[in-house]
Formats: structure tokens, sequence, C-alpha cells
């Protein structure tokens, strides 16, 4: 059959470890057999970061608003032990996609992919829950140091003025470590209205959850802003009939347990990392889980919402197969196939996404199956475990025969 064309590129990010094996398997049994794909290559592994500096992250993120769509691997963000596994680093880089986030100034929206054959372990839980998670600043953008004396830490803003303010952090009568957060209110604006035009868009009721009680200023900004740029968004709410409800985040998890789901639960940096991967280990896998970049001039960002499954990597260099899920991934590139044809108007491109989703959907139905589903399945329905490269093989039939 012909291939499905294209007319712009989309950026592929590649990565690290067992993702970085899946990454190309996919391409090759699901997307370039079919599609004549036209992107713009970056190599995000951890190895080339370090030898670019870093730089490639920042191309990376540049070239993603350039032509507003990308599609990304799980990557490798070192700490002390993977400094140890990899001596060639000369830096504990930061998480790409932090790097990535701060530049588009955009939202990540993450919601579970649902199958009938998996219930939530939450019972009451009936529809998909997304967590919409503010993407700069924080924990991520934050700095931090060790002291080994008795002394006192102060906090210092010179402002361009040349009016300076200062407060004491705290005084400490031995060793301490510390820690600068900031955040900017023109990002957290871009985040309160990314979540209210997605809640218009899903038409689904919005939850916002921070803890300003106790960080009165801090948190009690975000609540501001938000509060604010919901009066733009107040009668398009009420026209729909969906609502905006703001609590303490320790409510929220409570609220979140007892209910039934189907809003959108839109969560600080930090909180929305924690909070997604609560959310969709409930759900059924880390691997079952879409997650979406959105910046404020639309251009969006695709990506595995999990790790880069070391264990696994480990064992397939010692040419073992392994049973590694590969569904956050292919929805990746299906979610920026779908919109690179709907941007550029190739509906051919579109539909492939829809089918490409459809076939995993069907694969899934029929009890074929990675490791980690298998033993969540409900009594009375079979399901077959099997390896990665099976599950693709399965996947690919299914989606060859809804093109032909």
């Amino acid at each position: 059959m012909d291939k499905i064309k294209m007319t712009t590129p989309l950026v592929e990010m590649d990565g690290d470890e067992m993702t970085r094996i899946l990454w190309q398997m996919i391409k090759d049994k699901l997307i370039l057999p079919f599609v004549d794909l036209k992107s713009e290559y970056y190599d995000l592994g951890l190895l080339h970061r370090n030898e670019t500096r870093d730089q490639v992250t920042v191309d990376a993120a540049n070239a993603t608003k350039k032509y507003g769509v990308a599609v990304k691997c799980a990557t490798i963000t070192p700490n002390k032990q993977r400094m140890e596994e990899y001596p060639q680093l000369t830096e504990m880089w930061k998480s790409p996609n932090g790097t990535i986030r701060s530049i588009l100034d955009g939202t990540v929206f993450r919601a579970p992919i649902c199958i009938d054959a998996i219930k939530p372990v939450v019972k009451n839980w009936k529809k998909p829950i997304t967590i919409a998670r503010h993407a700069y600043g924080d924990v991520y953008k934050s700095v931090d140091f060790h002291t080994d004396e008795p002394g006192e830490c102060t906090m210092t803003f010179k402002g361009v003025s040349g009016k300076e303010h200062t407060v004491s952090v705290q005084k400490v009568d031995g060793p301490a470590v510390w820690q600068g957060a900031h955040n900017k209110d023109s990002s957290i604006r871009s985040f309160a209205k990314a979540c209210f035009q997605y809640a218009i868009d899903t038409k689904q009721d919005l939850w916002f959850s921070t803890k300003d009680t106790i960080a009165k200023i801090y948190d009690g900004d975000f609540k501001a802003i938000f509060e604010e740029e919901f009066e733009h968004y107040k009668a398009k709410f009420e026209e729909l009939g969906i609502s905006y409800f703001y609590t303490l985040i320790d409510d929220a998890v409570a609220r979140v347990i007892r209910s039934e789901g189907g809003y959108i639960w839109a969560c600080k940096n930090y909180d929305g990392d924690v909070m997604s991967d609560m959310v969709s280990t409930a759900f059924g896998s880390l691997a079952m889980m879409t997650s979406v970049l959105v910046a404020p001039d639309g251009t969006t960002e695709y990506e595995a919402a999990h790790g880069t499954v070391t264990k696994h990597y480990y064992k397939y260099l010692k040419g073992e197969k392994t049973s590694t899920n590969p569904m956050a991934t292919i929805f990746a590139w299906s979610g920026a196939l779908k919109k690179r044809g709907e941007l550029d108007g190739l509906t051919d491109l579109t539909a492939f996404g829809e089918k490409l989703e459809a076939a995993c959907f069907e694969t899934l139905n029929a009890g074929i199956m990675t490791k980690d589903l298998v033993g969540l399945v409900e009594p009375g329905f079979t399901a077959t475990a099997v390896n990665s490269e099976e599950f693709l093989d399965a996947v690919a039939q299914r989606l060859q025969a809804k093109l032909a």
C-alpha cells in the first residue's frame, strides 16, 4: 500500500535504555511501514546530552516551538547512582523534561489508558482522572546547597530598580541543607489558562489544589491567579454545566479517592509528578498513561510518562527477551501524528493515529498483553503474557488489517 504522506516534520526526541529500544521497535513495526515519516531528529540519550553539554535538549525544545509538534522518548535524569553507572558524565545534568517544559512554558496533561479487562484499584473510580501538572519552576528549577557550621541563611531579591528585599530563611546550630525555589506569575497564569481551556475542550470539571495554609504567599499566589483567570472562563463553564473547584491538596487527595473520577485535577509541578504516578498505577500501570505538554501558543509535545525501565534494559543487554509495556510510547507517537495531521489538514495521518490506538485496544482486549498487565485482569478474562516484540507484532497485524 502507498505510505501516508506528511508535509511538515514533527520533532523526534530519542531517549535512553529500554525505552530507546522500544522506540526503534515501534518505528520499525508500527510507523515506518505505513507512514512516509518526516521528523527532525534529536538524540536526548544521556551520553549525547553529556557530549553537547545538554545543548541538544535546548535545540530540541526550540525546534518544537518552530514546528509545533514533538514526540519524546523517556530519558534519564542522572543522580549520584547514575554518575557511577555512567563514569563518562561530566555533570549531573538537569531533567531534560524540566528544560523543555521551561522553554515551552507548558502544562502537562496526563490521563490513564483504560481497558475493560482491568479495573482500577480504587473500586469507585469509573472514569479516567486527568492530572494537569504545572511544568515550570518549583523544585525542578530550584537551587540547593549544604552548610557544615552554625549560622544564618538569608534570601535576597535585587530589583532592576535598585530596591532590595531580604528575608531570614533560618538560623541553625549545626550542619544544614538549603533549597531555594521560585515560580513566575506569567507561568502560573499560563498554567491556569491551559487548565481552564482544557476543561472546556474536554467538557470536564476542574479541580485545583495547593497548600496555601502553609505556603501562604507562594501557594497563595497560585490560588489568587487561578481565581483571577477563572473570571474569563466562568460563563463558558456555566454554559457547559462544568465547575471549577479549589481545595487544599490533602483534602483533594481524600476527595479523589472517594470520587468516581471523570475530571481534571490541576497540581503544582512536584505534586503533579507524584499524583500522576499514583493515579496511573491505581488505574493499572505507569505504562498505561498518556502525557502531553501543551504550551500557551498551542505547541504540543507527546511523551511517555514513565521511566527508562532500567532493569529490563540490562536483561536486554544480556540477550534476554523482555515483556516491557510499550503502550505509553505508542500513544505518544499516535498523539503526535494525530496532532500533526490535524494542524496540516492531513486526514489520512490523523486517521492513522486513531487506527493505531484502536489496534492497540483490540490487541489488549484479545488478551494479548505484557506481563505487567496480565496479573491485573479481572476474573473470567483470559490473558496471555507475551514479550514486547510479540505484542508489537500483534498490534502491527491488526493495524495492517485496518489500513488495508
